[in-house]
C-alpha cells in the first residue's frame, strides 16, 4: 500500500473542496483550483478530510495512488497558503526590476529580459534587484516559471555569476593556471 497514498488529507476551516467524481475544484482565500484526476481513482471527503483510494494493486493504479493524494494536497496548500520559491542574481550588472507586474532581468545580455507572470502568480524583487520571489497557488506553474527563469543565465562554476535557486550550492571549480 502506498505510504503517501493512504494519508488522508485534512481541509483547513477556510477552504472548500467540491468532488465531481474524479473532478476536484479546490476554493480558498488565495484563489480557485481545479483538476481532473484519473477515472480509475476512488475520492472522497468525510468529516472535513479527503481520502484517495485505488481499486486494485495493479502496478498502473499503485503508481496513480500516490501522485493522486500529492497533487490534491498542493491544491489544498495552494489555495489556502501558497507556495514559494526564491531566486537569487549574482553577477555584476546582474539586477531584476518590476515594471508594472513584469519582471524584467539584467543578465549581461545586449537587451533585457521581460517575463510575464501567469495567472495567480506574482513577482516580488528585494534587496536591490538580487533576489527574485515567485510567488503562486500552483506549486506546478511556480516551480516551472523559476526553472524557466533561472535556465535564462544558469550559474556557472568558474565565478557563480547567473541565476540560482536560494540557498543552491555550484561546485567551484578552479580557473587556468599561469606558466611559472
Amino acid at each position: 500500500m502506498s505510504r503517501i497514498g493512504k494519508k488522508p488529507i485534512p481541509i483547513p476551516d477556510k477552504v472548500q473542496v467540491n468532488i465531481d467524481g474524479t473532478a476536484v475544484t479546490v476554493k480558498g482565500p488565495k484563489g480557485e483550483l481545479y483538476h481532473q484526476f484519473p477515472p480509475s481513482m476512488n475520492i472522497a471527503e468525510q468529516d472535513g478530510v479527503i481520502t484517495v483510494t485505488r481499486p486494485s494493486d495493479h502496478r498502473q493504479h499503485r503508481a496513480l495512488h500516490g501522485m493522486t493524494r500529492a497533487l490534491i494536497a498542493n491544491m489544498v496548500t495552494g489555495v489556502s497558503d501558497g507556495f514559494e520559491r526564491v531566486l537569487e542574481i549574482e553577477g555584476v550588472g546582474y539586477r531584476a526590476e518590476m515594471d508594472g507586474s513584469t519582471l524584467v532581468m539584467h543578465l549581461g545580455y545586449s537587451h533585457p529580459i521581460r517575463v510575464e507572470p501567469p495567472a495567480n502568480c506574482e513577482f516580488v524583487v528585494e534587496e536591490r534587484g538580487r533576489i527574485v520571489r515567485i510567488r503562486g497557488i500552483d506549486k506546478q506553474v511556480v516551480g516551472e516559471l523559476a526553472a524557466n527563469i533561472r535556465k535564462m543565465r544558469p550559474p556557472e562554476p568558474y565565478k557563480g555569476k547567473g541565476v540560482r535557486y536560494q540557498g543552491e550550492f555550484i561546485r567551484r571549480k578552479a580557473g587556468k593556471t599561469g606558466k611559472a
